[in-house]
């Protein structure tokens, strides 16, 4: 591809991937389902005037998979990955969503037979699970019916989440088949998915969702140690070596600056806590410990902070101590 000038050999999509390891052996349908995933980057030549920050790029990674199986699994496949969507969604804290069932478009590949089961598998797997969801007419790409998520964020702006799409088209131009119970090929069912999408777009949509201020589980530094003198710098790392032995992100702010600088920098970066660390913490072994919403939570030892900080990371929970 010719991209302003200068030849480059780049790859649009993982799907292709995909089906030429399923091809490097005859399948059962004992085989099957096959599940293949993987953190691919791909490259989309979007026009320059629409490119937006993380959100419309010109190379992305997305957390793609495919599922090559029966016509009989489909529901069983497409439920389980249904129900990781929602899981990922209930864990990132996006409780506001839209469901879109995408039906058949004028210009499609296969029988309208083959589209509409996959469509009635589609829409029952939503009515099994009893989510609301909209019917999208005539949306669906030209290889398949899919089921959209929108995210919606903080501020009610819809975001592009999970895909779970149906393909017809690629199995039948690649042979992509299988060995019958009855002794003949049979052509697989292929599920496109993501989950996250793609991993810049949904990056954006996290700080937009939460204006920057993540759950200390998703936060870079979860915590910012502020001593408040030179002589206190010593006793500041010796606190964030038994913080980084617990696995919590830890930073030490030990510039020459005034306490209430670092304090207000702190914030500002949206730190979910800081220690401010002097005389008083250091003769008695302890921090005070102050929110990044400016409230002082007193004197307390790194372990009384571990007991209280570590169920909201192993649970992702909201931040409340």
């Amino acid at each position: 591809m010719d991209i302003e000038g200068q030849e480059y050999i780049i790859k649009p999509m993982n799907c292709l991937g995909h089906i030429m390891i399923y091809k490097t052996q005859l399948r059962s349908y004992r085989n099957l389902p096959l599940r293949y995933a993987e953190l691919g980057t791909v490259y989309r030549y979007e026009r320059s005037g629409v490119l937006h920050g993380l959100a419309r790029v010109r190379g992305f990674t997305q957390d793609d998979a495919h599922i090559f199986c029966r016509p009989d699994q489909l529901e069983a496949e497409v439920t389980e990955v249904v129900q990781l969507a929602r899981f990922m969604m209930n864990t990132f804290g996006f409780s506001e969503y839209e469901l879109l069932l995408s039906t058949r478009p004028e210009k499609y590949a296969g029988t309208i037979q083959v589209w509409e089961d996959a469509t009635e598998a589609l829409r029952n797997v939503l009515e099994h699970l009893e989510l609301n969801y909209e019917i999208d007419p005539g949306e669906g790409v030209f290889y398949g019916p899919k089921i959209d998520v929108k995210l919606k964020d903080a501020l009610g702006r819809l975001w592009q989440g999970p895909t779970i799409q149906v393909d017809f088209n690629l199995p039948q131009r690649f042979d992509v088949n299988y060995i019958g119970e009855d002794g003949l090929e049979h052509q697989v069912v292929m599920v496109h998915r993501t989950v996250l999408g793609s991993m810049e777009r949904f990056m954006a949509c996290l700080i937009e969702h939460y204006a920057g201020v993540f759950p200390v589980w998703l936060s870079p530094v979860q915590v910012a140690i502020i001593p408040i003198a030179d002589r206190h710098l010593s006793y500041a790392n010796k606190v964030a070596g038994e913080l980084r032995e617990c696995d919590i992100r830890v930073q030490v702010d030990g510039r020459s600056e005034r306490m209430n600088l670092k304090i207000r920098e702190a914030q500002l970066e949206k730190i979910p806590y800081m220690f401010i660390v002097g005389d008083k913490e250091m003769d008695a072994s302890q921090v005070s410990l102050r929110l990044r919403s400016g409230e002082d939570l007193g004197l307390l030892s790194v372990s009384q902070f571990m007991d209280r900080v570590k169920p909201i990371i192993v649970n992702k929970a909201q931040d409340k101590l």
